[in-house]
């Protein structure tokens, strides 16, 4: 679709191409930043037909909070740079995203539960990030979205995590600082009965779209249905009329119960019967995930009376290991992939004396993630075994992320956010004495996302290898006694 602003040169830089979308508020233009070299961009405009101050302050402010959190999260879309056209209309620059709405990915069938998860757990990182704030004149203020809805999330293809979802239009984004409520905005369909009436709202009325939207992506239809497809008509659904049951949709679901209840949780009608952050949402998700998993994995065949029976899940799988025959006798750590299921398990193998895997092996692991981009891209994985505030062991694991081992263990800790320890002892045979599963928490998943992304981006030569360890490990030597103090901290607060 072109029309007159064809080739036309915004700032002597943004060459517009074609139109990329519309809405109430104006259009997105498909362009090429000709300052660097032709990359396409998205340059969002206002409507001449909603010019006006308050329009486009808020129109700013769209851009600023946007960029904000686009460089705080992957999952939401990147602003890259705001101005003003010879005709004074205000535009600003995103990320070009060639992918599908989360609409169209549905193609009005329930959504299988391997993708719902997927999809579910970048959402929910998205609006966790807003959720959390952004820093503002010094101060961190909280961001509501107030528009989820499946047309606002768009999921394009990603060569680590195979499809990367992201959050956009913060069009009409509230933020907490706000004095007073600005009075209704949004999608009937999918508001809050607290948004619909105009008042003050948190994070909770974010969450009521979320459950809105996650019914939909299970049964392919919406959780309420207005006598009449007009404000006064969604109005009274959200107010006065149950969510639908489960079973009483169209289409034949299997669904565990744990996951049906915190959808019909997330829709409650009041906020304070919501659960309180998108953060417990996601965590409830990932554990239903989890037991899923391991309920639909498939059962070992009846051995004979003379084979032991195939192990099924990921803890006896890793308990059948055997140390390397081409790896050394010694207390050293290495990254290893062990197949399971349909996937892999990411896992680390350590050798340590007896003794200190007897101290270790009952308390979770800590870990922690350092990276460098140049000049090869390289991530220290470190992970500590501690018993108190006196008693710990660091053990340092590199990955280089231009090798597949590297780029499969970090692209499963993303997917997952878990991974096991294979302990063997010096002093026994070659088998698993134990396994220990250590959890990443989700700030740092995020991180590793970015990380990943940006190692994509790097060329890099296996001759600088050896620079980029190096520079690694001099960061972890400045910074072990914060590491030290923060493990003393979390400790102390247990005990």
């Amino acid at each position: 679709m072109r029309d007159e602003y064809y080739g036309r040169l915004l700032v002597q830089r943004y060459q517009l191409l074609e139109i990329a979308g519309k809405g109430s508020m104006g259009q997105v233009y498909q362009a090429k930043d000709t300052l660097l070299g032709g990359v396409i961009v998205a340059v969002k405009f206002l409507s001449r037909s909603k010019m006006n101050q308050r329009v486009r302050d808020r129109f700013m402010r769209e851009a600023t909070i946007s960029a904000l959190l686009g460089e705080k999260s992957i999952h939401i879309v990147k602003v890259r740079d705001y101005g003003v056209d010879d005709e004074e209309m205000p535009f600003y620059v995103m990320e070009y995203l060639k992918g599908d709405s989360l609409k169209e990915a549905m193609q009005n069938k329930p959504m299988p539960l391997p993708k719902f998860f997927s999809f579910m757990r970048q959402i929910c990182l998205g609006l966790q990030c807003a959720h959390d704030g952004i820093e503002i004149d010094g101060n961190v203020t909280q961001v509501v979205h107030r528009d989820i809805k499946p047309s606002n999330i768009i999921i394009v293809k990603d060569a680590t995590l195979g499809e990367l979802v992201k959050v956009l239009d913060f069009g009409i984004a509230l933020l907490k600082s706000d004095e007073s409520p600005t009075g209704f905005m949004g999608t009937p369909a999918y508001c809050s009965p607290e948004q619909m009436d105009g008042k003050t709202l948190d994070n909770r009325a974010d969450i009521y779209s979320l459950g809105i939207m996650m019914f939909q992506m299970l049964t392919a239809e919406l959780p309420l249905k207005p006598k009449a497809s007009s404000f006064e008509g969604w109005f009274q659904s959200h107010h006065y009329q149950k969510p639908k049951l489960f079973s009483e949709v169209k289409a034949p679901l299997n669904l565990p119960q744990a996951l049906m209840d915190i959808v019909n949780q997330c829709m409650a009608k009041t906020a304070e019967q919501r659960p309180s952050s998108v953060t417990e949402v996601l965590k409830v998700l990932e554990q239903i995930e989890q037991n899923s998993a391991q309920t639909s994995a498939p059962l070992a065949s009846q051995p004979n009376p003379q084979s032991a029976p195939t192990p099924t899940t990921a803890e006896a799988i890793c308990l059948q290991s055997t140390w390397p025959k081409d790896k050394p006798r010694a207390e050293i750590v290495f990254p290893q992939l062990i197949p399971y299921q349909q996937t892999e398990l990411a896992t680390m193998w350590i050798m340590l004396s007896r003794s200190d895997i007897e101290k270790y092996q009952n308390n979770k692991p800590h870990s922690q993630f350092l990276f460098v981009g140049s000049p090869h891209p390289m991530l220290l994985w470190l992970t500590t075994l501690y018993q108190d505030e006196q008693q710990h062991r660091m053990l340092p694991c590199y990955l280089d992320l231009k090798k597949p081992i590297g780029e499969k263990i970090l692209q499963i800790l993303t997917q997952t956010g878990s991974y096991r320890l294979i302990l063997f002892a010096l002093e026994g045979d070659e088998r698993c004495v134990c396994t220990i599963e250590g959890k990443v928490p989700a700030r740092k998943i995020q991180l590793l996302k970015e990380w990943s992304l940006e190692s994509q981006n790097t060329s890099a030569t296996h001759g600088q290898i050896k620079e980029s360890k190096r520079s690694l490990k001099e960061e972890l030597e400045a910074l072990k006694p914060k590491l030290v103090a923060s493990l003393q901290r979390q400790i102390s607060k247990k005990n």
